[in-house]
């Protein structure tokens, strides 16, 4: 079943934030809207795991840190 999370990191946050989350259908309208928006959307099975542990309005894991940082480090190169 396909799974979807989706983060924000606001300024003066420590780390990103959890917004959404889901799966099955809740997983396809959480990546349809991103699409809408042209926002990156980055595959990644293994963290979507990691972060799913956790719930919407959490920062996310100090453990998750390091892969997040490359991947909001690609998101810079694109804009």
């Amino acid at each position: 079943m396909k799974k979807a999370l989706a983060l924000k990191y606001p300024d003066g946050v420590e780390a990103p934030i959890i917004v959404a989350k889901g799966s099955g259908k809740k997983a396809e309208k959480i990546l349809q809207i991103a699409q809408e928006n042209n926002i990156l959307i980055e595959e990644n099975e293994i963290l979507v795991d990691m972060l799913g542990l956790s719930q919407v309005g959490d920062l996310v894991p100090d453990d998750t840190w390091e892969i997040l940082a490359k991947i909001f480090a690609v998101i810079l190169d694109f804009k």
